[in-house]
């Protein structure tokens, strides 16, 4: 079963929605109406574009709302509607009560998109998008595999907090066949819709954070020519270029980053070690927990020429450092601080986090994404195999 690998915020980073156009972007507007809302609201546009989350906003008044910009492909978007309560305590101005908050996603078009509610946003009747169609008939297929599978969550959530490892992992054949079956319904929503707009959208979450290339890359080229050819079609197949360049079997891409100190720290002054590159970030819980894995895999094998270069995709080197500190890491950790524009995990073509590749002597990679026992597994392995070729 695939761990949680990460989770964006709705407001992180907040930046405010841009205006600049640049070739190919056509113009979207949203009308919107909250047909019973009496009192005094804000909705927030968030919409992920170029790398980076664009935020706009603007008052609800008689209920009603709109926002305007440009596009250069459908993009996934969320709505967030922010009623302010009347306070409890009408004679405390300074207090004017609780913010109730109410979001709702959807798939950006060009063209004109209406969107209808009477109270709840989240509940609302969206026209005028294709991509939303698309959308909104692919959450339709996965929705009961998507229910039995946030049940499922739920269940281990309860039995991690048990620490009940034997519950654990007799639910871990249950997500891998619930997993198996989104996969079929993407699959074969992609065959049958493959000029979709959210197209690329589905590959990628079908794709998942390691790309399979054998299976992957034909999927990728049976897509509509316009469809490759959007921002977001360009951007998966430079994931695809990136996946051939760090699979097993193939040399190590060279790079240096500064380390805490400051120090620039090169891959090359590795060679002749088994090397663990890993990729994690201070605020990304599922790496914290890999943490503990990783430092006694360090502490049993360091002596026997294994070592672990941590690149991190933090921004904040306070919160980095802090990080280090507190999990203890013995080994050396590199970062330039740009966040997930990283420029070595740009390179590896990092899609999530916790990622690793385990680097050999000579400087190849022979394996990725070892997690848990897996990686003292396979250090094992590889020093057996020193040892009997010696």
């Amino acid at each position: 079963m695939k761990s949680v690998m990460m989770a964006v915020a709705f407001f992180a980073p907040m930046v405010l929605l841009a205006q600049e156009k640049w070739k190919g972007e056509q113009s979207f507007t949203i009308q919107g109406t909250v047909t019973t809302l009496q009192k005094p609201a804000k909705v927030y546009l968030n919409i992920r574009r170029c790398g980076d989350n664009k935020l706009d906003s603007t008052e609800v008044k008689d209920g009603k709302f709109s926002f305007s910009g440009v596009l250069a492909e459908a993009t996934l978007a969320n709505l967030l509607l922010r009623v302010q309560e009347p306070s409890v305590q009408k004679d405390n101005q300074d207090n004017p009560g609780p913010k109730k908050n109410d979001v709702l996603t959807l798939f950006l078009d060009k063209g004109n998109i209406t969107i209808t509610a009477e109270d709840s946003i989240n509940k609302a009747t969206i026209k005028g998008s294709v991509a939303n169609d698309d959308y909104l008939r692919l959450n339709r297929q996965l929705k009961d595999v998507d229910s039995r599978l946030d049940e499922l969550e739920r269940q281990y959530r309860q039995l991690y907090m048990a620490e009940d490892e034997e519950g654990m992992k007799k639910l871990e054949p249950q997500f891998d066949e619930l997993a198996a079956q989104q996969k079929q319904i993407m699959r074969d929503f992609l065959k049958n819709n493959c000029n979709s707009p959210i197209a690329v959208y589905v590959l990628n979450k079908y794709a998942d954070y390691e790309i399979n290339l054998a299976e992957i890359e034909p999927m990728f080229n049976k897509l509509g020519k316009n469809i490759r050819n959007t921002p977001g079609g360009k951007e998966f197949a430079s994931g695809l270029d990136a996946a051939k360049k760090t699979a097993v079997g193939q040399p190590a891409l060279d790079f240096a980053q500064p380390d805490v100190e400051g120090k620039n720290v090169s891959l090359a002054a590795y060679k002749g070690k088994y090397l663990l590159i890993g990729f994690w970030a201070s605020w990304c819980g599922p790496c914290r927990a890999e943490n503990p894995n990783m430092l006694k895999a360090y502490s049993r094998f360091r002596d026997k020429g294994f070592d672990v270069l941590s690149v991190s995709l933090d921004d904040k080197r306070e919160k980095w450092v802090a990080a280090i500190e507190a999990d203890n890491l013995l080994w050396t950790q590199v970062s330039d601080l740009k966040g997930w524009k990283n420029e070595v995990a740009e390179k590896y073509g990092i899609r999530a986090i916790p990622q690793n590749l385990l680097i050999d002597p000579k400087g190849n990679i022979i394996a990725k994404n070892l997690r848990g026992d897996a990686l003292e597994k396979k250090l094992e392995e590889v020093f057996r195999v020193e040892v009997a070729e010696k």
